[in-house]
């Protein structure tokens, strides 16, 4: 958090004092620098675009992957938050917090659609300079599947920087917002085995039948059981999650389809081959697995 803010506070009586000094039009005039620019730091922002090509599409690219950089820094802000929730056994928040993530997957999905023009023939005249940048290396991406539950020990082995690792390495030992919700339905009366509840927070998850019968039972049609109402909002908006991060997985194969094919990728992997394995690794699996059951 900034310890010394660059905009000047205003209350509510000081807004309608200046509106109504100003006739209700816009305020033009400034001594120093434009609040606006102060709090959103543009001078630093629009200073971060730098194409190393004159291709028309590098710009596109370029920006459309710091966006996705920014979305992914706000959903794994508030899967944090998500997980300290549901560790508390505040619901309402968590809950809360689980919408808003849902809809910022929603709005990173839809930054694919500012490079559905993209066909090999626009990528390649870029590509080659990008050297081995990859989307694998990105760190904050990492931290997002690992505080899903995503855990993956070797892809810790890229990030050098101190501070970069420390945080993944942190989100990689700690308990995920599923293990936490998982949890809390042991502490809500669904009976799960120790193998489940005291398992090492830093192993890849096994998905497991008690938990799978946890959430059958959730579910089962009981609209007298306040308890159980608030459990199965907790499902839903899991779910949400869970649906939206699949549908951003399938958005990235169909973006590298459409852009370079089958080729290997940048950063060593053979691309489409290995962004399509990882979508066989569902999020919170017993969510989708116990449907069967219900």
């Amino acid at each position: 958090m900034e310890t010394t803010a660059r905009v000047r506070p205003a209350s509510a009586r000081e807004r309608a004092e200046r509106a109504e000094a100003g006739g209700g039009l816009p305020t033009l005039e400034f001594e120093r620098e434009l609040p606006y620019d102060a709090y959103v730091r543009t001078d630093i922002l629009h200073d971060l675009q730098r194409p190393l090509s004159d291709a028309p599409g590098e710009m596109s690219f370029l920006v459309i992957t710091q966006v996705m950089e920014l979305y992914f820094k706000l959903i794994a802000y508030e899967l944090l938050s998500v997980r300290e929730a549901l560790r508390a056994d505040r619901l309402p928040p968590a809950l809360d917090a689980l919408r808003r993530t849902a809809l910022h997957l929603q709005a990173l999905n839809a930054s694919w659609n500012g490079l559905r023009w993209m066909t090999p023939a626009d990528f390649n005249k870029f590509r080659d300079l990008l050297g081995e940048a990859s989307g694998l290396q990105s760190g904050m991406y990492r931290l997002v599947e690992f505080r899903l539950g995503l855990k993956n020990e070797a892809l810790l082995r890229p990030f050098k920087d101190a501070a970069v690792r420390d945080d993944l390495r942190r989100a990689f030992d700690e308990p995920s917002v599923w293990d936490a919700a998982t949890a809390l339905l042991a502490r809500h009366g669904h009976d799960l085995p120790s193998a489940v509840l005291d398992r090492d927070h830093g192993s890849e998850y096994e998905p497991s039948e008690a938990v799978e019968q946890a959430w059958v039972r959730v579910y089962r049609d009981d609209a007298g059981d306040p308890e159980r109402t608030r459990l199965r909002e907790l499902g839903d908006a899991l779910t949400e999650v869970s649906e939206r991060f699949a549908e951003w997985r399938y958005a990235h194969v169909a973006a590298v389809r459409r852009s370079m094919g089958a080729k290997p990728g940048s950063g060593g992997s053979n691309g489409l081959g290995w962004l399509e394995r990882s979508m066989a690794r569902a999020v919170f699996p017993e969510l989708w697995s116990a449907r069967t059951h219900m």
